[in-house]
């Protein structure tokens, strides 16, 4: 699926810029993740963050941690989610 993390490249900080299979490329900073908590909080080591690597189309981190390259799509261009990423009646994405 063009969702599919193809390559990504580690830039300045917490900016990581993503190729997907559509051949779409664009930035996403990760440092947001940081103040999310939980296995995100992982995020503050750096040495941690920049283990990151592709398995099967998905940007992940040692210990099982993952974000659905949907999601980074949507954040690296704009684009808007996938109508089954939405909340029946909500409008927004869940």
């Amino acid at each position: 699926m063009y969702y599919d993390i193809r390559d990504f490249k580690h830039l300045e900080g917490y900016q990581v810029e993503l190729k997907f299979d559509d051949s779409r490329t664009g930035i996403v900073d990760f440092g947001r993740y940081v103040n999310r908590g939980g296995v995100f909080s992982r995020f503050a080591d750096m040495e941690y963050f920049r283990q990151a690597a592709i398995e099967s189309g998905v940007l992940c981190w040692p210990g099982g941690v993952d974000i659905a390259p949907e999601t980074l799509y949507h954040e690296a261009t704009g684009e808007p989610l996938p109508m089954w990423m939405h909340d029946e009646g909500q409008g927004e994405a869940a």
